[in-house]
Formats: structure tokens, sequence, C-alpha cells
């Protein structure tokens, strides 16, 4: 597996997690007890996604690789990424990697940040086939947000969550390349 990152994996602490099983057992992963926790929407958006063996796949907002993980899955072949701003979940990511024998290339860093980080991390223009992703997209004024830091940053967007999100895919997107999302309606 190759893993990029901007931090050292091996200084980051892992809470207490739980191993479940996804898409009849063919998918193991482990996520952390508490906070944000992969679900049915996940194994959707993946199944949504028109990737095909040898494309590279691009996963923003991967948590710990439910969707980019199950993508490749279904997909043999793919060239996979999986981008994650907090560093606890990219190595949760990296671990179920491993764990499945899916090669994947988990970095740490915020899908909003400038063209300079993502180049820097290998997602320079025109480098993805596909992207995948499932930003917060609830309305901070509209949504009683968790308690819960982690579930909180999942869950709630900010007011221009979407533009930046799309921005970013646009940018590392191949002409004629394919963006898949979750958003509220």
């Amino acid at each position: 597996m190759n893993c990029g990152t901007m931090t050292d994996p091996a200084r980051t602490e892992i809470p207490e997690v739980t191993e479940d099983m996804f898409l009849g057992g063919q998918l193991r992963l482990r996520q952390p007890r508490r906070g944000h926790r992969a679900g049915h929407d996940a194994i959707l958006l993946a199944a949504a996604t028109p990737a095909q063996p040898g494309d590279r796949v691009v996963e923003f907002g991967a948590g710990v690789g439910t969707a980019g993980l199950s993508a490749a899955r279904r997909v043999a072949g793919l060239d996979l990424v999986l981008t994650e701003i907090d560093e606890t979940l990219a190595a949760l990511a990296r671990i179920n990697a491993e764990a499945n024998g899916i090669k994947a290339n988990v970095m740490a860093f915020d899908v909003t940040a400038d063209a300079d980080v993502f180049a820097a991390s290998g997602l320079g223009p025109d480098t993805a086939d596909v992207v995948l992703m499932n930003p917060p997209f609830n309305d901070a004024a509209r949504h009683r947000a968790s308690p819960d830091p982690a579930r909180q940053s999942a869950h709630v967007a900010a007011a221009d969550t979407l533009e930046r999100w799309t921005h970013a895919a646009r940018r590392v997107l191949k002409s004629g390349g394919a963006l898949t999302l979750i958003w509220r309606a």
C-alpha cells in the first residue's frame, strides 16, 4: 500500500474502535466507536461511482475509507486516493486498506486547501478520472449540531462548503471526468 501523508501516522493515537462488516462481509472496516461512523450512504456513494479498471479515483473526506474502499472492492484495478482532514481517520483508512488487501494512497489534508497543497500531494490539475465525496451538508442554521466535534465537523456545512469542495474536484478532474457526491436537495 502506498501511503502519502503530511504527518507521521506512527504518532497518531488511534481511539477505541469497532470492526464492522460491509458488502456482505467482503469489506471489514475499523472505525471509531464514538464520533462519525460509516453507514449506508457511503456504500450508495460507492455504488453510484462510475469507475472503470485503471481509473484514478479520488475520495474527498474519506473518513475511514468506506466509500473509496467499497468502490475498489467493486471495481478491481483502481488507482485509489483517499483524502481526509482528520489524521486519526486517515490512519484508520490506511489500516483498513491494508487489512482488506486494497492498494490506496491515503493522505491527510484539508480538501479546501490551495492548489499547491494538492500538487505537493500528487493531486495536481487534471490527474483524476473520478472524484467521489460526501461533504458536510447540513445547514448550521437549520440543523442542531452534535456536541461531538467529529460528528459536527462531518455533518455541518459552512455557507461555501459545496462551492469549495466542487472547486477542488474540478481542479483535479480530467476533462470528461466524473464527480459523484451526496448533497442535500
